[in-house]
């Protein structure tokens, strides 16, 4: 019984010393990353104390202020409290300085930072490795071959086919107006919107939007009087009822009638201004910048420049949340900065 306690003891022992030094080193590591983590936050605090921010907790920064519901409405007070620009810190030292002022946005988009690879890491399983996270000269060659595709010229003979498709949305909420009845356009111009593609994009013939309304019918059937949509391309060509849009009253075509639409263009551009297609962008300073007021960040920051934000801000825009098109009218005098709503700049 004696013998068989000592081998344990011994047996203990002998496991003890190994686990023990496991102990202390991962003890010795947990201390030099403490210290490290302290070290990068001091040197952060240090570098955005020129930025004033709201109060953030040390450990999980601004995020337990922010959710998910609510984020645009803080933004949108700390662009009014905060000139310019602020710090927002996320987790731990992980913080960007948020740009909403134009000449901070001139200054970024001049220069060639890279994008920030904490984005490009979230988006690419989801969107893939293209025209929106490359950059670079990959960039460049890549945008140079899609340029002529986006041409006007070229985009030109479709403005026919997208006349179609409003013209085919339009007689449907004249039937909703006729019956004086309440409509919600949002699906319908989704459904416009898919047309659209489907017919510019992929040559589709007929209409999506008909082809969901009457999907129990079958194309080319008696009761439809054809293939699905043939009706309305005919309508859209201006056989039965009010003229097509793609003409105008005396025959000119619709597409040369675009440049003497300016409020349709005002209209466009405002909305883009209030729901930006790229809320933000990302870079990360390679080299230390120097912004119009005097204030500087070293190499190596984060700096995301808030579209949005940009786009509501009071000194920029007066009264930002009111829909007013003529922000955009002839003549008015805009900062060259002040509307990003695709961003700008090299990538």
């Amino acid at each position: 019984m004696s013998v068989s306690a000592l081998s344990l003891t011994r047996a203990l022992g002998s496991v003890s010393g190994p686990l023990q030094v496991v102990s202390l080193l991962s003890l010795v590591l947990l201390l030099l990353k403490a210290v490290q983590f302290y070290l990068r936050r001091q040197w952060l605090l240090k570098v955005f104390h020129q930025f004033p921010s709201p109060p953030s907790h040390w450990l999980c920064g601004h995020s337990l202020k922010c959710s998910k519901e609510n984020e645009l409405q803080e933004l949108l007070k700390r662009v009014e409290k905060f000139p310019c620009a602020y710090p927002r810190w996320m987790w731990g030292d992980n913080v960007h300085l948020i740009v909403y002022d134009p000449d901070y946005m001139k200054v970024v988009l001049g220069r060639s930072d890279p994008k920030s690879n904490d984005v490009c890491r979230f988006l690419a399983p989801w969107i893939g490795t293209g025209l929106l996270l490359l950059e670079g000269e990959t960039w460049f060659q890549h945008r140079r071959m899609l340029t002529p595709a986006f041409h006007h010229d070229i985009l030109k003979p479709y403005l026919g086919l997208m006349a179609d498709s409003v013209q085919g949305m339009l007689d449907k909420w004249e039937e909703f107006v006729s019956q004086d009845s309440s409509l919600e356009i949002l699906g319908d111009i989704s459904l416009m919107t898919l047309d659209t593609i489907m017919k510019c994009a992929f040559s589709h013939q007929g209409s999506i939007r008909n082809n969901r309304c009457s999907d129990q019918g079958e194309e080319g059937s008696p009761a439809e009087g054809g293939r699905a949509g043939e009706g309305e391309e005919q309508e859209a060509l201006g056989l039965p009822g009010h003229p097509p849009l793609c003409q105008s009253e005396y025959g000119l075509p619709f597409r040369d009638h675009l440049d003497q639409m300016p409020y349709t263009t005002m209209c466009i551009k405002e909305a883009m201004r209030l729901y930006p297609p790229v809320p933000a962008v990302s870079r990360e300073l390679s080299k230390p910048i120097t912004f119009p007021d005097g204030r500087s960040l070293p190499a190596g920051i984060k700096v995301a420049l808030s579209i949005y934000g940009l786009h509501h801000n009071p000194k920029v825009w007066p009264n930002p949340e009111v829909f007013d098109p003529s922000r955009f009218a002839l003549g008015s005098n805009q900062h060259s900065h002040a509307f990003l709503p695709f961003s700008g700049g090299s990538r």
